[in-house]
């Protein structure tokens, strides 16, 4: 669906794609970070995501004006995971609210593993 912004020029239409991919890749930029997440319902395993589908480990919910963001994410082995989470939240809200101009009420993170960094 999406969120429909309207300014003195015209509408726009932030996909929840989009916000979704922002959120992606600011997170994948951060320390301790080994990659997004993608859980499958079928199975109930977590595979790590490939660079190209960043978005993908990420959820977003948009209801009337309050933007939701649930991250699943894989963090390296050794690091503190508080640390970790509390970096991508801050990077994710910083990045999808000065790149769209929304405001997110939450951002969520799911740590769905641990991995030895390489």
């Amino acid at each position: 669906m999406g969120k429909l912004l309207e300014t003195k020029l015209g509408k726009i239409n932030i996909s929840e794609d989009v916000i979704a991919t922002i959120a992606g890749a600011a997170a994948i930029e951060c320390y301790g970070l080994v990659g997004m997440a993608s859980r499958k319902i079928s199975d109930g395993v977590s595979g790590l995501l490939k660079r190209e589908n960043l978005g993908k480990g990420v959820v977003v919910q948009i209801q009337d004006d309050d933007l939701t963001v649930d991250l699943n994410i894989i963090v390296g082995y050794g690091i503190k995971i508080s640390e970790v989470a509390s970096n991508v939240m801050d990077r994710v809200r910083y990045s999808i609210e000065t790149m769209t101009g929304l405001k997110i009420n939450q951002v969520n993170v799911n740590v769905q593993g641990v991995r030895f960094l390489e």
